[in-house]
């Protein structure tokens, strides 16, 4: 995969979000992530196991915005990007969302922990752990450092990209928050 997503193309078929033991951590298919919330380990301080996630089978049939954040527990990440989502979450499942992903470099713990601290008692919204930013590079939306994927929302309807926008200042949600998205849903 090297694109840069459209509103139009089909989601990519192989995104799949997994620890591949056999990779180094510099391989960028190595180390994606995601911890589900349960119950069981709801609790900021437990810990759930990481499993492999298929984006590309679980989204084929569903509405789902995916939002990249250049981190977790940092400012506008958690002080106006996330919240943004989160407050916003019964107008977009009015609008047929099924589901919200928020991807970052960060680890699976990082990122569930992030969910966890923001009260996010459910699996509406998930967190995804991509550290080594491979699905940000591969459509051409990380940092020019590579360490970190840009600021960007992607709505995906049934495979299909509908919206595809990434910030083009520091700090900002104007592309990327729940406004923007709206009109596509």
């Amino acid at each position: 995969m090297d694109l840069t997503l459209q509103p139009g193309d089909s989601f990519p078929d192989n995104v799949v979000f997994q620890q591949d033991s056999h990779l180094p951590i510099s391989n960028s298919k190595a180390h994606h992530r995601y911890i589900p919330w349960t119950e069981e380990t709801s609790s900021v301080t437990s810990c759930g196991v990481a499993i492999p996630y298929n984006a590309s089978k679980e989204w084929s049939d569903k509405k789902v915005i995916l939002v990249s954040v250049p981190g977790a527990f940092t400012r506008t990440c958690s002080g106006l990007h996330l919240p943004n989502y989160i407050d916003n979450l019964p107008t977009l499942k009015e609008k047929g969302v099924d589901l919200v992903a928020i991807i970052a470099f960060n680890d699976a713990n990082v990122m569930s922990g992030w969910g966890k601290a923001n009260n996010v008692t459910n699996n509406d919204i998930i967190f995804l752990s991509d550290p080594n930013v491979g699905f940000s590079k591969s459509i051409n939306w990380a940092d020019p450092s590579g360490h970190r994927g840009l600021r960007y929302a992607i709505v995906i309807d049934h495979g299909k990209v509908v919206y595809a926008q990434k910030e083009t200042e520091r700090g900002s949600i104007q592309n990327s928050g729940v406004e923007s998205i709206l009109p596509y849903l």
